[in-house]
């Protein structure tokens, strides 16, 4: 773990996610925490990640998601060599199937 980022500010951030009980309540608490444009990056990121992960190249990531090639190296380089986050939430995502009729996902258009 980055001893960088072990403060409490951050411990008390991840206990607030951590009491997060559905989607609705991710949506809204996370849509008051980050900006738009935040949540985008950070959701794209991870759509490289799983794209990667299912063995796709950089261009059709690219071509699918809009990530730049820095994006999708950065993201590649963490899940290679970082601290196996990506892999830990993969591996439980795999055990839950989520029907997407009861996702909870909300049209904000």
């Amino acid at each position: 773990m980055n001893q960088k980022l072990k403060q409490a500010s951050v411990d008390r951030m991840f206990d607030a996610i951590l009491c997060l009980k559905d989607r609705d309540e991710c949506y809204r608490f996370f849509e008051d925490l980050c900006t738009v444009n935040e949540l985008l990056s950070i959701s794209q990121r991870f759509e490289v990640a799983t794209m990667l992960t299912e063995g796709k190249t950089y261009l059709e990531i690219a071509e699918k998601t809009g990530a730049s090639t820095a994006t999708i190296s950065r993201v590649g380089r963490s899940l290679n060599y970082g601290s196996e986050g990506y892999a830990l939430v993969f591996d439980r995502l795999n055990d839950i199937q989520i029907p997407a009729e009861k996702s909870g996902s909300r049209d904000r258009s």
